[in-house]
């Protein structure tokens, strides 16, 4: 039913690209299928559908496994760690240059996280 299909989207981009399907207003005023599909006074009607990459298959079929489910169930513990020390310990922005820096404020942040830990378990 469709009066012209058009493919949008780069290729190699990294998004997925999706088919355009262009539909004859008039056709759409007449079909007996236009409750929740054509609005009345609509200039156009147009469809798309995404074409999924492999990357995204492939993701979508992984994020389905029972392993991601099990995962996904503990992912809120960690986060919780890393907010904390991104927000009480200042582990959010660099204070001092290089790599060697940064791994120095990392190893301090978390020292500090697990002498808090260690002192609120003797309590």
């Amino acid at each position: 039913m469709a009066i012209r299909k058009a493919r949008q989207g780069k290729k190699g981009v990294g998004k997925n690209k999706t088919d355009t399907y262009y539909f004859d207003v008039e056709k759409c005023m007449r079909c007996p299928f236009k409750e929740g599909c054509y609005k009345h006074g609509a200039k156009s009607k147009t469809y798309s559908v995404s074409i999924k990459s492999n990357e995204h298959t492939e993701q979508m079929a992984f994020q389905e496994s029972e392993y991601f489910k099990e995962k996904s169930k503990e992912r809120y513990k960690i986060k919780a760690k890393n907010s904390e020390l991104k927000h009480r310990h200042g582990y959010d922005v660099a204070t001092s240059t290089g790599l060697l820096g940064m791994e120095l404020q990392g190893e301090m942040a978390i020292i500090a996280m697990n002498l808090k830990r260690i002192l609120r378990l003797n309590d």
